[in-house]
């Protein structure tokens, strides 16, 4: 079945940065296009970030582009999320998907920017 296992979260002061990594199994991985969802406290789903198949092609919410970078590999199965320049705002649950809205994703992994 599908499995998408996020690691990578942590505790972080502001201004660090945290790379998140994401196993997938279960789907043709280097067919798929790849999606960072977040959720902070007390909110829905944001869609942070997407990478095609083929070219690489990547998007960014205007809140993370410049700061957030995402990559995969193929060969690993692996889907990637750089993030530097955090920001408190940052606080969220992180999840990689199948989808922008989050609806097939993994269990997340926690990451808080506080001081």
């Amino acid at each position: 079945q599908v499995q998408l296992v996020e690691s990578g979260g942590g505790l972080v002061q502001p201004g660090g940065s945290l790379r998140l990594s994401c196993a997938a199994s279960g789907f043709t991985f280097s067919s798929s296009w790849m999606y960072w969802v977040r959720q902070a406290p007390g909110k829905g789903l944001e869609w942070v970030s997407t990478i095609k198949t083929g070219d690489g092609s990547t998007y960014y919410a205007d809140s993370v582009k410049g700061r957030f970078t995402i990559s995969r590999d193929n060969a690993k199965n692996t889907l990637y999320l750089q993030m530097n320049s955090l920001k408190p705002e940052d606080t969220a649950l992180y999840y990689c998907a199948r989808d922008k809205f989050g609806l097939m994703r993994g269990q997340g992994t926690q990451v808080t920017v506080s001081s």
